[in-house]
């Protein structure tokens, strides 16, 4: 049973968590304190616990006249501040102090000498003397213990391991020797930690203190703590019971370890930690009504007031991931199951055809989607981020109650939605930016939890359209990590809990793991199931990172292995060889190009030519830097196969890139001499676009069908119906990581099986080219020509920008071309501080009034953009304002200077190709990196790229930096790209591909025994409405 000072603390804090409007309890505070003194006097067993209960109840009589908050706050922190022993006692009570003493010693003797008289009449002769003793304070205990008994009794029952240990430290005995074990375990794990001791389970209601409960009724804590002197001068202590001794060397125990790790099972309690560097309570010499309460640590009591803390038991650190045998399945019974996890999602109990709907919304159509569907956050209940400590610039959860609401009026008219939470230690201003719809969901009262970023506005943090939802009682009570999975309108976050709890607790032991065990214990991952069950609820962050290395790796495993099956399956269908001798192609390489080639671009062209000598279809990824000379190992592969006497394609992901290709080519290819051709006529090069007029359309149609045209370069016209080729032995596809796969199966389609080659300009780590692209063999570009000149780079602030416009109106006036790139399209007001390209279009405009501005954004038709593109190129416009569609596009020779505003929310390998666009003629180049962040590591990462030219080196560290997430994006794979790609770290990508590679190495066609289920993952993978290739 709590005291009633623990009662009135509840009853303190639940005032001030709604606002010291006096509703704490029915009637008000000043009724209630007459109640309370007459229950917490009997309690009191020193004058100061009596005049601290009186100096209370008198200061609740006056609540209900103060008639401002202000008083009311005061009032309620002083309390605090009195109970935690924080403020003094008042003068007007402590003269009282000497006369209560008295009172007190007189009732104590007078109870003494009865007690001596008793016990004297029943002891032995020749025994000691023993100190007097408090029977109704042992037979209060008594009744305690008596009702936690009961309470233990009707509480569900606990781990039997947990439960059996505390039992026995509560008999004061030793633990069998496997509970030792893992005790001395645990000590070695974390030797930081204190020992803690077991304790009988307490009824959930009952706040204790610390680790003991030591209250004004514990009258047997009191005698502990001021009755040792007089047992001390009366000689040796009375011998006592096997049982009354054992509770009192518990108790003993119990103080001993104030203060130590909480107990298993997490439960609200009131602790009393150590404060900073203030001596512990138990050296305090305060008096005893404070020091056995430990109500809270004063810390939460200064200024804004925080919630009750949390008794949590310490994460688990789990340095390897947990491994039990694997049971024994029936090959064809797991093959089964394995199928059966492609049954629809009506068939899981609790779905019917609407919420089945809402699941399809979400990207779950099968009980394999819906064990697969990874939440997008977590929030750690174990860890609760309270406002009075929220700082700028924080990424946080937070809890707490709706205060006040309304619609405010924004610029241009907006409705914006506000509220006020507060979570008890302080409250938040919260927008909704053009949301006053929320009004009609959002109400005073209301418990919500919030998940976004803090920021300061007039002195105060305040967060601007955070992601909500209502919270879940359930989920406090449970104290815990809890999933956050994507929504939809209709989906409510407790039902797809309960739910993904439901299937994964049901599916997670029956799903037979299809990774060999040699592959688990070579890669040192966890089970399947474990995984599965972590990945949702996870138990701690430890459990977490293991399940998603699991995860990653067997996303990674299984797109190798479909990519290399698939792979094998369209190299069984031969391609039409292409011989070109060394005398053929090096009379060519003379003819055509005016320069010397890399070392790099030679290497390149001999792979090629390698590949197409073979019937097996060539499937090459020819990777190379922005200017590294790509085009010209395309033009060679061209020209090898129009020699031979053969069609070849080529396709861009734009008209004005196609175009820019089919000048640049057509132009080199003129100067084949005829001699060399085996029709002894010039090369003849066609353009196909969907800009082009239907009798061009229908002519180049007739050419390639016939064979009149050689070579075609176009955009996905190419591919569409009605294009027929006569015989088409190869086909380029430029900037692949615009293509998904299906196009380029549909490029592939329209030969026999001709030979392919992609190009790229997208620096990808090597080993995670050969991982996301393992169908692909990779050529790289690593050299750059000679003579062309660095493009130099700066970092700048925000003073500097009149400083760069004013370089940039200089390159104007000698006649370049200038780039400015924007983050945003169009101002945005979660991101106030970014800069978006339309609005800084009106004041460029005035900026550079004596010269011509365009705009070009992503939110353009393509023939639009196709069109300010054109016009650039042709110098209609001198300055082009544009977004990151610039990273990839046309040549413009003639712009020299680009300027890169919030440069720090780019990726560093997509800042490297902004850089590319400028640099292409021979005029001396300048790229300028202005950061709207001054945070130290957002300038470093932008001297990173100021400081290296190599965009294969950029792409590495942001691969170590921030994973796989930025380069994946380079594979459209029809479904969408792999999950968790910024977690993808280079260790683990060189694992799965090591692993792939070894079993597809030993069992190609997987029909081991150890590999049966394996192989029907892969094929489940690529039945997932998704191309692999």
């Amino acid at each position: 049973m709590p005291s009633a000072l623990e009662t009135l603390v509840k009853i303190l804090k639940l005032e001030r968590e709604q606002g010291y409007k006096n509703t704490a309890v029915m009637g008000g505070l000043s009724s209630f304190s007459q109640n309370w003194e007459r229950t917490a006097s009997p309690q009191a067993r020193r004058p100061e616990h009596l005049l601290l209960v009186q100096e209370i109840s008198a200061a609740l009589r006056q609540y209900d006249a103060m008639g401002t908050r202000d008083e009311r706050h005061n009032t309620i922190t002083y309390l605090m501040d009195r109970i935690t022993n924080r403020a003094p006692m008042p003068e007007t009570y402590r003269a009282r102090l000497p006369e209560l003493e008295a009172e007190f010693a007189a009732r104590a003797a007078a109870q003494a000498a009865e007690q001596g008289t008793a016990a004297s009449s029943e002891r032995p002769p020749g025994d000691a003397e023993a100190p007097p003793r408090d029977n109704r304070g042992r037979r209060d205990q008594q009744d305690r213990r008596e009702q936690r008994r009961e309470q233990r009794e009707a509480r569900p029952p606990r781990d039997q391991t947990s439960a059996a240990a505390a039992e026995h430290e509560r008999r004061g005995e030793r633990p069998p020797r496997d509970q030792q074990g893992r005790r001395e375990q645990r000590r070695r794990d974390h030797p930081d930690r204190r020992p803690v001791v077991a304790q009988p389970p307490h009824d959930d209601s009952s706040a204790q203190t610390g680790a003991t409960s030591n209250t004004m009724a514990d009258s047997g804590a009191y005698e502990a703590a001021h009755d040792n002197t007089q047992h001390e001068d009366r000689g040796a202590r009375p011998p006592r019971d096997a049982r009354e001794q054992g509770r009192e060397n518990q108790q003993n125990r119990r103080r001993e370890n104030k203060g130590s790790q909480p107990r298993e099972n997490p439960r609200p309690v009131m602790s009393k930690p150590p404060r900073g560097d203030q001596p512990r309570a138990d050296d305090e010499d305060v008096p005893a009504s404070y020091d056995d309460f430990g109500i809270e640590s004063p810390d939460d009591f200064e200024g804004a007031h925080g919630p009750v803390k949390m008794d949590i038991p310490m994460p688990v650190k789990l340095a390897r991931p947990p491994r039990r045998p694997r049971p024994a399945f029936d090959p064809a019974e797991a093959v089964d199951i394995l199928r059966g996890l492609n049954a629809p999602v009506a068939t899981v109990s609790g779905v019917g055809p609407k919420m089945e709907k809402l699941l399809n919304k979400v990207g779950m159509y099968t009980i394999n989607d819906l064990l697969y569907f990874l939440p997008r956050r977590y929030d750690d209940y174990t860890r609760i981020n309270y406002i009075s400590r929220l700082q700028e610039n924080m990424r946080v959860t937070v809890i707490g109650t709706v205060r006040h609401t309304e619609v405010r009026i924004g610029r241009n008219s907006r409705r914006d939605f506000y509220m006020v939470i507060d979570d008890g230690t302080a409250s938040m201003g919260v927008t909704f930016f053009g949301q006053f719809y929320l009004q009609r969901q959002i109400r005073t009262g209301q418990q919500l939890r919030l998940h976004g970023d803090t920021s300061i506005y007039g002195n105060r943090i305040q967060m601007t359209n955070p992601e909500w939802d209502y919270l879940d009682v359930e989920d406090l009570q449970a104290v815990r990590i809890v999933p956050v999975y994507p929504l939809t309108e209709g989906l409510t976050p407790r039902f797809l809990r309960r739910l993904m709890e439901r299937t994964i607790n049901y599916w997670a032991d029956r799903i037979p793991d299809y990774v060999p065990e040699s592959v688990l214990e070579r890669a040192d991952l966890a089970d399947l199931g474990w995984a599965l069950k972590n990945l949702h609820f996870p138990e701690s962050d430890d459990h977490l990172m293991h399940a998603r290395r699991r995860f990653i790796f067997d996303q990674l495993l299984l797109l190798q292995l479909g990519i290399l099956a698939n792979r094998r399956e369209w190299q069984r269908t031969p391609s039409i060889p292409i011989n070109v001798s060394d005398e053929t192609l090096n009379h060519f390489l003379n003819t055509v190009f005016p320069y010397p080639l890399t070392g790099a671009q030679r290497r390149a062209i001999e792979d090629i030519r390698r590949d197409i000598a073979q019937t097996v279809p060539m499937n090459r990824l020819l990777e190379g830097d922005v200017g590294s000379g790509k085009t010209a190992v395309a033009v060679t592969a061209l020209a090898m196969a129009v020699l031979q006497g053969k069609q070849a394609a080529l396709m861009a992901p734009t008209s004005i890139l196609a175009e820019q290709h089919y000048r640049g080519i057509g132009k080199t290819l003129e100067q084949v001499p005829p001699e060399i051709l085996p029709n002894g006529r010039p090369i003849r090069v066609a353009l196909l676009t969907g800009s082009i007029n239907a009798a061009e359309r229908t002519e180049v149609y007739e050419g390639l069908a016939n064979g009149i045209i050689d070579v075609v370069i176009g955009t996905h016209a190419i591919i569409q119906e009605g294009v027929e080729f006569r015989e088409l032995a190869l086909a380029i596809i430029d900037e692949q990581h615009r293509f998904g796969v299906e196009q380029r199966g549909a490029l592939r389609g329209k030969g026999t099986n001709p030979h392919l080659l992609v190009m790229t300009a997208t620096p990808i780590p090597r080993t995670l080219a050969l991982t996301v692209h393992a169908d692909l063999d990779l050529s790289v570009i690593d050299e750059m020509p000679p003579g062309r000149i660095p493009v130099q780079t700066y970092v700048v602030w925000h003073s500097r920008r009149e400083r760069v416009y004013e370089f940039i109106e200089n390159e104007l006036n000698q006649g370049r071309q200038a780039f400015i790139v924007y983050p945003l399209v169009e101002a945005s007001e979660t991101m106030p501080d970014v800069k978006a390209a339309v609005d800084e279009y009106e004041k460029l405009q005035k900026v550079f009034f004596h010269h011509k501005v365009g705009l070009l954004h992503g939110r353009m038709k393509p023939s639009e953009k196709d069109e300010i593109m054109a016009d650039f190129r042709d110098h209609r416009f001198d300055v082009l304002v544009t977004t990151s569609v610039a990273e990839v596009g046309v040549d413009i020779p003639n712009a020299s200077v680009i300027l890169i505003e919030g440069a720090n929310r780019f990726g560093l390998a997509q800042l490297h190709q902004f850089r590319g666009r400028v640099g292409r003629g021979g005029h001396a180049s300048h790229c300028f990196l202005l950061s709207d962040s001054n945070a130290a590591d957002a300038i470093e990462r932008l001297k990173l790229v100021r400081d290296n030219p190599n965009g294969f080196d950029l792409a590495q560290r942001d691969f170590e930096q921030r994973g796989a997430g930025d380069l994946i994006g380079t594979r459209q794979s029809g479904r969408g790209d792999l999950q968790l790609g910024e977690l993808m770290s280079p260790e683990l990508v060189a694992l799965a591909q090591r692993e792939a590679r070894t079993i597809y190495e030993e069992d190609i066609d997987l029909t081991l025994p150890e590999h049966r289920l394996l192989a029907q993952r892969v094929h489940m993978l690529k039945d997932e409405r998704a191309d692999v290739s």
